[in-house]
């Protein structure tokens, strides 16, 4: 089998469409989930505080009304200040409920028989329990409680007791008067101590919400720092690689148009082809920072083969030897795309970095589900240690790639000099179940 056939094409299919629009955030996914009522509500905060106010008014007017025609017109105008309070429990919350429980509790002070108590209550202790600690809010309902409960057997208990209770609600004996009053007792302790915990429970599922924003967020950070440094070792091995292939292939021009016109016109010729491959190779790694359906998300390269830039290699001048093992590389496009930037960027280094190369090998094996790739060459090194030279931004990038595969990358001096790059690959479990093993290739 021919080594362009081992080495298949690389995918420049693009891995998914990009999306026609910015995608939705998570705040607004939750505000579509509330429905249009709850929606309506929190957008007009202050209208819905009045609105109740004023609902609160109306059912507990018939209470005040009956008060002050007994006499007792404190209850009347407690409704009136409290239904003022009420529209501004979102603004102090908890003013508003040591205001609103004092005058509920001024109210049964001065008519022991008013019936439209705990009402104004309940509706600010949900409030605050929707913005506070529900620990806090469950002690202060406590204190609430107990308040309530005092006024209820040392103010509200005698006056059910009295022979005018008897008429007004057929309460025939004192007894019944205390059964009465401790079922109310009760209720109320019991109504205040739900109301809190379904605040509670509001508060909760907005803490949760909330958080789930603040982890969306920092996923999104970090995707993007992700796509930061995933484009800067596409930009890196672009760059390094053509530079130096153009680098190489002008200065043997250089050499041969004084020996050679016709040859060195074919190396320019290669000059001019490798930069605008590496041209092609910017506008794709960019194009997926820019907003458009026709942006691949998973920029390929130019080259549309290993094969093809292992040549371009020869052309630059380096005595390449080519060895491909088992099946060929798998058809995933992420896959392959680690496999060509390791060869590029290893290859790269011996043309730069390389003295007195007389021979490269790049070996490509496949067993089952690994990939090995393995770079040498019998150069000399131009240092101490030729892993000096650089930023060593390449070798990281090669580290990088192969540990999103399960694998890992050895760079350093060969056992009998030079360098070697050794990589090894996981192959992903779809890919390697539809390869069928074949033969050596070498050339």
């Amino acid at each position: 089998m021919d080594l362009k056939d081992k080495l298949e094409p690389m995918s420049t299919d693009p891995q998914g469409e990009a999306p026609e629009g910015p995608a939705p955030t998570f705040a607004e996914l939750t505000e579509k989930r509330r429905g249009p009522v709850r929606r309506f509500m929190r957008s007009h905060r202050t209208f819905v505080d009045v609105l109740l106010a004023l609902a609160y008014f109306l059912v507990s007017s018939p209470a005040g009304l009956e008060s002050a025609s007994n006499g007792r017109g404190a209850p009347w105008a407690g409704i009136i200040v409290i239904s003022l309070l009420l529209t501004m429990r979102h603004r102090w919350p908890m003013v508003v409920l040591g205001l609103v429980f004092l005058c509920e509790i001024g109210m049964q002070l001065f008519d022991p028989y008013f019936s439209a108590t705990s009402v104004a209550v309940w509706l600010v202790l949900y409030t605050t329990a929707t913005l506070y600690a529900s620990k806090r809010m469950f002690m202060m309902t406590g204190l609430i409680s107990a308040m309530q409960l005092l006024v209820q057997f040392v103010v509200v208990l005698p006056a059910f007791r009295a022979p005018e209770a008897a008429g007004r609600f057929l309460l025939e004996d004192v007894p019944e008067a205390d059964i009465f009053i401790w079922m109310m007792a009760a209720l109320t302790v019991l109504s205040n101590f739900a109301v809190v915990g379904i605040g509670a429970a509001v508060r909760n599922n907005r803490l949760h919400d909330a958080e789930l924003a603040n982890w969306g967020a920092r996923v999104q950070r970090l995707a993007q720092v992700a796509e930061r440094n995933r484009i800067a070792r596409e930009m890196h091995d672009v760059v390094a690689h053509s530079l130096s292939v153009m680098i190489a292939l002008s200065d043997g021009a250089q050499v041969a148009m004084q020996r050679d016109p016709g040859k060195a016109a074919g190396v320019l010729g290669e000059l001019s082809s490798t930069g605008r491959s590496a041209l092609a190779d910017m506008r794709r790694v960019i194009g997926v920072l820019r907003d458009g359906s026709d942006a691949p998300l998973a920029p390929q390269p130019a080259s549309s083969s290993l094969a093809e830039m292992l040549e371009g290699f020869r052309v630059a001048g380096l005595p390449l030897q080519v060895t491909h093992t088992g099946p060929t590389l798998p058809g995933d496009a992420a896959f392959q795309l680690t496999a060509y930037r390791i060869v590029q960027e290893s290859l790269t280094n011996v043309l730069r970095y390389g003295r007195a190369v007389t021979r490269v090998h790049v070996e490509i094996s496949r067993d089952e589900d690994t990939v090995r790739i393995k770079v040498t060459d019998n150069g000399q090194l131009s240092g101490p240690k030729r892993d000096a030279i650089g930023s060593g931004q390449g070798i990281k990038g090669m580290g990088e790639r192969a540990a999103i595969y399960e694998g890992s990358v050895y760079a350093g001096p060969g056992p009998r000099g030079g360098w070697v790059v050794h990589a090894i690959l996981t192959v992903p479990e779809q890919a390697a179940k539809k390869q069928q093993p074949q033969g050596e290739t070498t050339s």
